[in-house]
C-alpha cells in the first residue's frame, strides 16, 4: 500500500469533504485528488520518470501539498527547499539532489534566477502563482496539459517519498531519504496516538521543508480530515483561525505556544473546539507546560523524534499530570514512551544496553526509520549501525520506560571529569520567574577543561542578576552543575530550517582560538 491509495480513498469516500482550507480558499478531497493526478500525468508526459526529484521553493500553500501528493501517488521524490537559507546553501543542496523539476512561488523568483545557472538546462521550472516567462511554466497551465485519468505513473511501496535535508547542526546538511510505505506506517500510528478522525480540522503552520509539516499532513490525511493551512506563524492570526474555523488540533513548537500564551492571556479567543495540541521540534520546559495547561487545558501531547527517525516516542495527553505524585510530575520533563511498533534502546559506547536510569545513546528501530542518507553510504552505515538508528541524543529510561532526553551527545559538558547534561541545567533556570529562554553550553576552563555557561533571555520587563540566578540554581541542582558563566541576550540565534537555538553559534566566540572544539 502507498500514500497515493489514501488520496484515492479520500476521493471516493469523502469527495465533498474539505481537504484544505487556506486564506479563504477551500479544496475538497475530490478536487485535491483530481489536481494531484493531473500533476502526475503532466510531469510524466514531459518525460519525468518515477523517482525523479522534484524540488519546491515556497512558503506553505495548497500547491505545495499537491506536489507532495503527486510524489505519494506518482512515485516522485519530493524535496522541500528551505527558503530561509542563503543562495550558496540552497545551491549546494540542489547540486547534491539534482532535481529535474523546480517548483517556485513568485516571491522567490529572484532567488531562482540566482540558482538557475547551477541547474541543468533541461530542468523544468514551474511557478505556482505567476506566468513570468523566462522559460518558466505557470502551474495552472501545467495542470491543464493533462487529464486526471488514466494515471501514467504509480508509486511503489519501497520508493523514496521525501528527501529532507538536515539542518546541519552537527555538520554538513545531509539528504534524509524517507520511504513511501514507511511514511504511510508513520501516518497510521500517529493518527492512533492523536485519536485523529475525519471530522478533525488540523491546523498546520510548520514549514513543509521541515519534517513536522509533512508528518502532521499525512497523519490527518490518512483519516480523511481537513487541513487548515497557514503560510507562516503569527500568534494573533493562529488564535483567530482556531476560533473561525473551529480547529480541533494543532501542531506547534514550544516557542510558538509561548507566544500564543502571551496573546491569549491578554485578549482571549474562543478555543473551545481545540482538543489536541501536539508540540515538537524542542522539549517544552516544565514551567511552560504548567503555564500552557492553565490556559489551554489538558490537551497537550509531545512528539520526540527527528527527520531520520520517523516514529520515536510520545507523551500523551493523559500522561501530562500536573497534580500527581513526584514521579508523575517528573514525567512532564520526559519525551514519553515509544510508539507502537517502535523498538527503543539506550546503548552504551560499547554497544551494550544500559539499565534503567543510566544515560546512554538513544537508538530506535521501526518501519518508518529513514532508508538512508542520499549518496552518503558511509554516513548511512554509521547512523544505521547494527540495524538501528543511532540518534546522537543522550537519554535514559525510567522504570516504566519513559524516555528522558538529557542532551545531544556533542552538547555534553565535561567539567573536571564529571558529565553535565545541559538540559537539566536549562530546566532549572527556566523555573526562575524572570527567565524566558536559556541555552547551556560548555566553555573553555583552564582548570576544569570546561565550565558550564548559561545564555539567558529574560521575559519582557523582567531582569535578574547572576547572584539571583545562582541562588535559584543552588536550590534545584548539584553545585558542580551550576553555571559559572552567564551571558544575557536580547534573543537567541536560531538554526534557519528548524528555529532551534543554534548552540554552535553560541559556542563559537569561546572556542574559536582553541585547538579542541566541542561543536
Amino acid at each position: 500500500m502507498i500514500l497515493g491509495d489514501v488520496i484515492e480513498r479520500n476521493e471516493r469516500c469523502s469527495g465533498d469533504h474539505p481537504a484544505v482550507i487556506f486564506e479563504g480558499r477551500t479544496l475538497s478531497h475530490r478536487e485535491f485528488a483530481r489536481r494531484v493526478k493531473c500533476l502526475v500525468n503532466a510531469l510524466a508526459a514531459r518525460g519525468h520518470p518515477r523517482q525523479a526529484r522534484i524540488a519546491v521553493l515556497s512558503r506553505n500553500c495548497p500547491e505545495y501539498l499537491e506536489v507532495y501528493g503527486a510524489a505519494g501517488l506518482g512515485g516522485f521524490v519530493a524535496l522541500g527547499l528551505n527558503y530561509r537559507l542563503s543562495a550558496p546553501e540552497q545551491a549546494a543542496i540542489l547540486l547534491d539532489a539534482q532535481p529535474s523539476v523546480f517548483f517556485v512561488e513568485a516571491e522567490y523568483l529572484p532567488r531562482l534566477r540566482e540558482l538557475r545557472a547551477g541547474l541543468p538546462a533541461e530542468t523544468l521550472f514551474v511557478c505556482f502563482d505567476a506566468a513570468p516567462g523566462e522559460g518558466i511554466v505557470a502551474y495552472e497551465d501545467l495542470l491543464r496539459e493533462a487529464r486526471a485519468e488514466p494515471l501514467a505513473l504509480r508509486a511503489q511501496p519501497d520508493d523514496t517519498l521525501f528527501l529532507i535535508y538536515t539542518s546541519g547542526t552537527t555538520g554538513v546538511p545531509k539528504g534524509v531519504m524517507l520511504g513511501n510505505e514507511g511514511q504511510l506506517e508513520q501516518a497510521r500510528v500517529q493518527s492512533l496516538s492523536h485519536l485523529a478522525s475525519p471530522t478533525d480540522r488540523m491546523l498546520i503552520v510548520m514549514p513543509f521543508y521541515h519534517i513536522g509539516g509533512p508528518t502532521e499532513l499525512l497523519t490527518y490525511t490518512v483519516v480523511g480530515a481537513t487541513i487548515v493551512l497557514h503560510r507562516q506563524f503569527d500568534a494573533h492570526a493562529i488564535l483567530a483561525s482556531i476560533a473561525e474555523h473551529r480547529v480541533t488540533s494543532a501542531h506547534l513548537a514550544p516557542t510558538m505556544i509561548s507566544m500564543m500564551l502571551d496573546v491569549q492571556e491578554k485578549t482571549p479567543c474562543d478555543l473551545s473546539s481545540l482538543h489536541t495540541i501536539c508540540y515538537a521540534s524542542a522539549p517544552m520546559s516544565v514551567a511552560l507546560s504548567i503555564r500552557a495547561r492553565k490556559v489551554f487545558g489538558p490537551i497537550f501531547m509531545q512528539i520526540y523524534g527527528m527527520t531520520e527517525a520517523g516514529l520515536g516516542t510520545t507523551l500523551l495527553k493523559h500522561q501530562h499530570v500536573l497534580e500527581g505524585d513526584e514521579r508523575q510530575r517528573k514525567r512532564l520533563a520526559s519525551a514519553g514512551q515509544a510508539y507502537l511498533g517502535t523498538e527503543l534502546k539506550i546503548l552504551a559506547d560499547d554497544g551494550s544496553e544500559c539499565p534503567g536510569g543510566v544515560v546512554g545513546e538513544v537508538c530506535l528501530r521501526s518501519r518508518s526509520v529513514m532508508q538512508g542518507y542520499w549518496r552518503k553510504p558511509e554516513a548511512t552505515a554509521q547512523a544505521l549501525a547494527d540495524g538501528v538508528l543511532h540518534t546522537g541524543d543522550m537519554g535514559y529510561l525510567d522504570e516504566d520506560h519513559y524516555l528522558f532526553i538529557v542532551d545531544r551527545k556533542k552538547d555534553m559538558v565535561i567539567s573536571g571529569g564529571e558529565n553535565i547534561y545541559s538540559r537539566e541545567v536549562e530546566e532549572a533556570l527556566l523555573m526562575h520567574p524572570a527567565v524566558a529562554e536559556v541555552a547551556v553550553i560548555g566553555v573553555p576552563d583552564p582548570k576544569w577543561g570546561e565550565s558550564v555557561a548559561a545564555m539567558v533571555v529574560f521575559k519582557p520587563g523582567q531582569q535578574a542578576d547572576e547572584a539571583a540566578l545562582d541562588k535559584h540554581c543552588r536550590e534545584l541542582i548539584a553545585g558542580y552543575k551550576r553555571p559559572k558563566v552567564y551571558r544575557f541576550l536580547e534573543a537567541m540565534p536560531r538554526v534557519p530550517s528548524t528555529n532551534k537555538v543554534d548552540k554552535r553559534a553560541l559556542r563559537a566566540p569561546y572556542w574559536q582560538d582553541q585547538q579542541r572544539q566541542v561543536s
